[in-house]
């Protein structure tokens, strides 16, 4: 798997959520989105996104990512995350 790559096509698929609202985004507590995108190279990558309670149930959402080719990777997949709270603000790690 090419790590920059999949990284970079991760950060892509997290824009997209990034772009939710916290009240959407909390349906990622209870379903995991899993699919598979295709990279520049022509590389087939699966990508699950979820979201855990960073704390506290109702307060900071972290979403998290994670994406592999399928073969071995699969067991450690790259990953990337990010946290918004419930007024809509991200919040840094």
């Amino acid at each position: 798997m090419d790590n920059e790559e999949a990284a970079r096509v991760l950060t892509q698929e997290l824009i997209r959520y990034r772009l939710q609202t916290y009240a959407n985004l909390q349906r990622l507590l209870k379903d995991v989105d899993a699919y598979e995108v295709v990279g520049p190279s022509g590389a087939k990558y699966q990508v699950e996104i979820h979201a855990v309670w960073d704390d506290k149930p109702n307060g900071n959402l972290r979403v998290m990512g994670g994406i592999d080719d399928g073969g071995w990777r699969a067991f450690v997949p790259l990953t990337d995350d990010f946290i918004l709270s419930p007024s809509g603000e991200f919040v840094d790690e």
